[in-house]
């Protein structure tokens, strides 16, 4: 879906917001950002904490200069005509007037990942608040220790927005995607609230689940 097509369904009333993590999870996985956004389902693992852990310093709000680059920390940002909104774990603002939004993330880095989702909603938000480019964001991952460079191309932005419009559809039609049940699973924290395995497999669950909950009239009589 292109920026123009996005923006022409504002003609039908606004748009219904859509958080700048969603698009990371439904990058990730569908059914995992379905089950956080219809249901409030959420569960830790080790990776999780770790990232909590490293996010404390970060999402604390604060506003931080050093010789020419001002860093904002935890910084509300959003998109009206996209609908979408978040907050950036830090932001950058330096003395030739670059700004670049810098996403931290506990585990290692992959190019093309759902974190080059995130932070690319992040950049394109900081665009419609300051109205300059924002053609580069970051991501530090906490593995290496270093700084990835995400550029914010014309494909990553259309990916954006076909992203909203698909986690969007989730919210609206209070539909749960269905179980990946692949690779992904092993590393999701959510798996035994997803049950991937089991209901990958539609008809052998459902024929399970009609010899255990088969109704019987004669039931009742038993007493």
């Amino acid at each position: 879906m292109s920026l123009s097509a996005e923006r022409a369904d504002l003609t039908g009333g606004p748009l219904v917001q859509v958080t700048l993590s969603a698009l990371e999870h439904h990058a990730y996985c569908p059914r995992q950002a379905g089950l956080i956004l219809l249901e409030d389902g959420y569960a830790d693992d080790a990776a999780t904490i770790r990232g909590t852990l490293m996010h404390q310093r970060v999402h604390e709000p604060g506003i931080e200069t050093r010789g020419a680059i001002r860093t904002l920390r935890a910084l509300p940002v959003w998109h009206d005509d996209l609908g979408l909104i978040g907050v950036c774990d830090v932001v950058e603002i330096h003395h030739d007037g670059r700004i670049l939004p810098i996403e931290h993330k506990s585990g290692t880095y992959t190019t093309g990942g759902p974190a080059d989702v995130q932070v690319a909603g992040q950049a394109m938000c900081l665009e419609a608040m300051f109205n300059k480019p924002v053609p580069q964001g970051l991501i530090y991952s906490g593995t290496d220790r270093r700084r990835h460079t995400v550029n914010i191309d014309q494909t990553l932005r259309e990916r954006v927005i076909t992203l909203a419009h698909a986690v969007r559809q989730t919210m609206t039609s209070m539909t749960l995607p269905t179980a990946p049940a692949d690779q992904r699973c092993r590393r999701c924290s959510m798996r035994d609230m997803c049950m991937p395995r089991v209901l990958a497999r539609t008809k052998a669950y459902t024929d399970t689940a009609s010899t255990l909950f088969i109704s019987r009239p004669e039931a009742a009589w038993d007493d």
